[in-house]
């Protein structure tokens, strides 16, 4: 074992893969139909979609000035520490970690439904739930290996799901005319003109798709020339991501009229199913799988580094921090995974995904009013990065931030209490472990 000190050995290429795989999920693949209902016209689509990808590149703008002023593993934690102190980096740390833990669990269950459609045997329980574990075993084992497993897996699986994605865009613009000439008369029918209040939930569904554009300041303390390479990923992922979104809204649009677009729960399908007839099911079916893969990678490479974090302070065992000689935080790994597992033998996964879809909007809005506190609290720490268009474009990200909070809340009050009491839970484990706290030293 090396002792608490990370191996800097990730480039642009990694970071920049990393971002994508995490920002692009499955949602992609049912959202359009339901932003196509909400907002029923083209240019409303397009406009909808263009105003999650500017939420994303403006949160991007402002958490690389962040990313490069602390370029230190731990997450979100430790911006939220150096802004607000200790007591609100110990929330947001295990809020960042837990997200992370119930995300790998559902993401697990998910990887073996898509799985069963290639191989039935494993699609019923309690098959399926022993799949499920075994998964998230499969990416312990190639995590264990050392950073540039990970690395590997991750550039890889972005790359594909890129390349199948521009197939299909590619498909949809080659041969959208002649799919659209041979649809039945009356499929063009209006849609009825869309409200505000119907495009809000689309909009928030919007914001979730574009999630994880922030990945890569999970590694940060392993990326060669951190300066440069956070803003780099962070920035070009969103953008990428954002631009990919547009062209297969643009795309989908090409072959589906609008009324049929609102009308399907899984518009990808459809599209590819007319201008790919042959293929459609196998590319959707890999496609899906190596999405959700690629899930599971990114939270097995990001949640052990945020406990990592959190032990190398000195905020829990400090075996937490054991980094292996090929740059693994192993002891932290295996946490992650066994309580990701348990998560899913018991099935409590669902209810804290519902419960940590309200605390991670409370913890965006933390990190985005640290850009604020920071500039005034640490003029003098050194920021190779500073964030483009400061402060409008700050503060209209934590606007929104605090409005999708709000929304949330309001809309499942339950999850709201819930997220309450979680905070409160976290005072009396805040003074027990400050109590016995010992940093480590690297």
């Amino acid at each position: 074992m090396s002792g608490a000190r990370l191996n800097r050995v990730l480039g642009l290429g990694f970071a920049l893969a990393f971002a994508f795989g995490t920002m692009v999920g499955v949602g992609i693949l049912r959202l359009p139909g339901m932003v196509a209902a909400a907002a029923g016209t083209p240019a409303l689509i397009l406009a909808c979609w263009a105003a999650g990808g500017l939420y994303a590149l403006l949160g991007a703008f402002s958490l690389s000035e962040l990313a490069v002023m602390y370029p230190e593993a731990g997450g979100m934690r430790v911006y939220a520490r150096r802004a607000f102190g200790e007591p609100v980096g110990f929330v947001v740390g295990w809020v960042d970690w837990l997200a992370s833990v119930a995300t790998l669990a559902y993401a697990a269950v998910a990887g073996v439904d898509f799985l069963g459609v290639l191989w039935p045997a494993v699609a019923a329980p309690p098959v399926s739930t022993l799949a499920a574990v075994a998964l998230l075993g499969l990416f312990m084992a190639l995590h264990w290996g050392g950073v540039r497993s990970g690395s590997v897996i991750t550039t890889a699986a972005s790359t594909l799901i890129g390349l199948l994605l521009l197939v299909l865009i590619a498909a949809c613009f080659l041969h959208g005319g002649a799919v659209r000439a041979r649809l039945p008369p009356g499929t063009a029918a209006a849609v009825p003109a869309a409200s505000w209040l119907a495009i809000v939930p689309a909009l928030r569904a919007i914001v979730t798709a574009y999630d994880g554009w922030y990945a890569p300041i999970y590694t940060a303390e392993e990326c060669r020339e951190a300066a440069r390479t956070l803003p780099r990923a962070i920035i070009g992922g969103a953008l990428l991501v954002t631009l990919l979104y547009l062209a297969i809204n643009a795309a989908l649009l090409q072959v589906l009229p609008v009324p049929v677009l609102a009308a399907s729960t899984l518009p990808v399908a459809v599209a590819a199913q007319l201008v790919l007839p042959q293929g459609a099911a196998a590319l959707l079916t890999g496609l899906s799988i190596l999405i959700v893969l690629g899930l599971i990678n990114a939270n097995a490479l990001m949640a052990p580094r945020v406990l990592f974090g959190m032990a190398r302070d000195g905020w829990i065992p400090q075996g937490l921090a054991r980094v292996s000689a090929r740059g693994t935080p192993r002891a932290a790994l295996a946490a992650t995974i066994v309580l990701s597992s348990l998560m899913i033998l018991t099935g409590t996964f669902n209810q804290l995904i519902a419960l940590f879809a309200v605390l991670i909007l409370l913890y965006y809005v933390v990190v985005f009013l640290a850009v604020f506190a920071l500039r005034r609290r640490a003029p003098q720490v050194p920021r190779p990065y500073r964030a483009l268009g400061y402060p409008v474009s700050t503060l209209i990200v934590t606007a929104g931030s605090l409005a999708l909070l709000f929304a949330a809340v309001r809309e499942d009050p339950r999850s709201g209490l819930m997220a309450l009491g979680f905070i409160l839970l976290c005072v009396p484990l805040y003074a027990l472990a400050a109590r016995a706290r010992r940093p480590v030293t690297a």
